[in-house]
């Protein structure tokens, strides 16, 4: 950077211009994105109809993008390789409409988003990584961590094709919980004996991932929150805010199963945010119990007649089975029936 010297009473006129001059290259940016990426979806659109007579499915030979690779390469440079075209057929012919992804995503969002085959899962991703500005190594992570199979495996029908349509919307505590959540980014094997405190530990150390595995709206507020009820000295393992929800989250960590006694005790502590820590226009604080292991029956004693914010959760520490969850999705989605 040069660094300025001379009438210091100019620097807020070169602050000002500075900034001007910035957003302007960062505008150009956007357009030439934009615009290269309509482009893109154009010459997808010219190959269709020229090998295909405009009808996908009629098979087309693999020689002609081969020479066209070549011919646009030798005329233009990088960028035309023959997957890069193959990329743009399949654009135009997955988004015959390509206004919303060309005005907001970037071409190696778009080349990631066709990687997912099934139409509602491609959907639900292209609406959060609109609504959420995901970078691309952000969507990489939730489609390898099969986000949209997981949340879509625990719903009706209806609620699927909600999912794929809107994205994940959020208006009670029960929308920003899930039933599971994948940790395989801790790096911790399944057969390895951690604590608690290293479980938490290295949630510290992988926030950023953690805060996306959890979803939008969490902010991290403090580990170890130390709560004290008649000279007693309790700490509740990680504390949020929720912003969506305008409330506390309270999240305890469990090593192993969750028992009774620790539900009882998230809800002291849910307790304790709402007369203590919450402020005039706060809305209840939400607890949620994370454990490896979760036996339902147990849970739904233990909590029978408690406060509906309080949640018990499992966490896994690898990546779940795409196929077997794509099986459940498209059972649900085929026998299910229309609630029209």
């Amino acid at each position: 950077m040069v660094t300025l010297t001379g009438n210091s009473t100019l620097q807020p006129l070169i602050d000002n211009i500075s900034m001007a001059i910035q957003n302007a290259r960062r505008e150009v940016a956007s357009h030439i994105n934009t615009t290269m990426t309509k482009t893109y979806w154009q010459i997808g659109k010219y190959i269709v109809e020229y090998e295909q007579g405009g009808q996908a499915k009629v098979a087309y030979g693999t020689s002609t993008l081969t020479e066209l690779s070549h011919q646009l390469t030798a005329r233009f440079g990088r960028g035309f390789s023959r997957p890069n075209l193959v990329n743009m057929r399949k654009f135009y012919l997955l988004y015959p409409n390509c206004q919303s992804v060309t005005d907001n995503l970037s071409w190696t969002h778009i080349c990631t988003l066709m990687q997912a085959d099934d139409e509602l899962e491609r959907s639900f991703y292209e609406k959060e990584c609109i609504a959420q500005k995901w970078d691309v190594r952000t969507l990489k992570r939730q489609m390898n961590s099969a986000l949209y199979l997981r949340l879509a495996a625990s719903k009706d029908k209806e609620g699927v094709l909600a999912l794929a349509k809107e994205g994940i919307s959020i208006q009670d505590p029960s929308d920003m919980v899930r039933n599971s959540y994948t940790l395989e980014f801790l790096g911790i094997a399944e057969d390895y004996r951690f604590s608690e405190t290293e479980l938490e530990q290295r949630i510290i150390d992988h926030l950023q991932l953690f805060l996306l595995e959890m979803g939008k709206g969490f902010t991290f507020v403090r580990r170890q929150y130390p709560i004290t009820v008649n000279n007693r000295h309790y700490h509740c393992d990680l504390v949020f805010y929720h912003r969506i929800l305008k409330c506390f989250v309270l999240i305890d960590l469990k090593r192993d199963g969750v028992q009774h006694e620790d539900i009882g005790q998230m809800n002291m502590y849910l307790g304790y945010f709402a007369k203590e820590e919450n402020m005039p226009d706060d809305n209840p604080p939400i607890g949620i119990i994370l454990s490896h292991y979760k036996d339902d029956l147990l849970v739904e004693y233990a909590t029978y007649g408690m406060n509906t914010n309080l949640f018990v959760s499992k966490y896994e520490l690898y990546l779940p089975d795409k196929e077997q969850l794509k099986q459940i999705i498209n059972k649900i989605v085929e026998e299910e029936p229309d609630k029209e």
